[in-house]
């Protein structure tokens, strides 16, 4: 059963490179054929994002589905990177599992780990001394992608930096600088320096970004999940106006607050 199964995991996978192969060929589709390594990444983040959406909500038929979405699009790039002499699907799949053997020393090698912690920072110290070989000029965020969303982005950087020692030393200095950083915004308010007040707004943010780092929450999860919250609350308002005859316009804030306090207490 094992073995039927590897086999028609090789055959599919064959099938969708030459499917990819068909696409690309002279007499195969014209906007295929045009696409670019950074035209096809352009579609990456969003597809990866309805992968984690359908992760989320743990949809079986929807996870498949956005699964070989991202597949698809991780196999064009290597179609396009292999007709160009860049390298082959088959450099990069060597290239992980290489990497995947180094990055587990305790599985593949005689190192001894007690935790969950351990393997972490046996994993960071090896990506640390891979990038050292890598490069002479040390460029410590250099594989924090730019195109992460922000609030992501900003607790991977401040995670990387603290690893070198650039960090608070204790939570209360975090909440000192908050307070800080909304004294300035206000400042900024009150001269109406429009500019000044978007950077003022941005320190805080990033501060606050640290600060879920110190209280162990990731920030883009808290505030997707409060996002998420949001939306329940307003569809709650908005059902129950429905069932009044009455429409958003014609409702009024009052009404609506009163709405959303009822989602509120049902937990909504």
């Amino acid at each position: 059963m094992e073995n039927r199964s590897q086999t028609d995991e090789q055959n599919e996978l064959r099938d969708l490179i030459d499917l990819i192969r068909r696409l690309r060929a002279p007499d195969g589709c014209p906007w295929d054929r045009k696409q670019s390594k950074k035209d096809i990444g352009k579609y990456l983040l969003d597809e990866a994002y309805e992968l984690f959406d359908a992760l989320d909500e743990d949809q079986t038929p929807h996870i498949q589905e956005e699964l070989g979405d991202l597949l698809f699009l991780i196999l064009f790039i290597a179609e396009i990177a292999d007709e160009s002499g860049d390298f082959s699907l088959a450099d990069a799949m060597r290239s992980i599992k290489q990497k995947m053997i180094r990055r587990h020393p305790h599985v593949f090698d005689n190192v001894k780990v007690r935790s969950i912690q351990d393997i972490k920072d046996n994993w960071q110290e090896i990506k640390k001394r891979e990038r050292a070989a890598q490069s002479k000029q040390q460029d410590i965020f250099i594989h924090i992608p730019r195109s992460l969303p922000a609030l992501k982005r900003a607790q991977k950087i401040t995670d990387v930096a603290s690893r070198y020692g650039f960090d608070w030393g204790k939570m209360d200095e975090v909440w000192l600088k908050l307070k800080e950083e909304l004294e300035e915004l206000a400042l900024a308010q009150q001269i109406n320096d429009a500019r000044k007040m978007e950077e003022e707004m941005g320190d805080i943010l990033f501060t606050l970004v640290n600060l879920c780092r110190f209280i162990h929450v990731d920030a883009e999860t808290a505030l997707s999940g409060t996002i998420d919250k949001f939306l329940r609350r307003f569809a709650y308002i908005v059902h129950h106006l429905d069932a009044r005859g009455r429409t958003l316009e014609e409702a009024s804030l009052d009404e609506m607050d009163a709405l959303w306090n009822e989602a509120k207490e049902k937990k909504g």
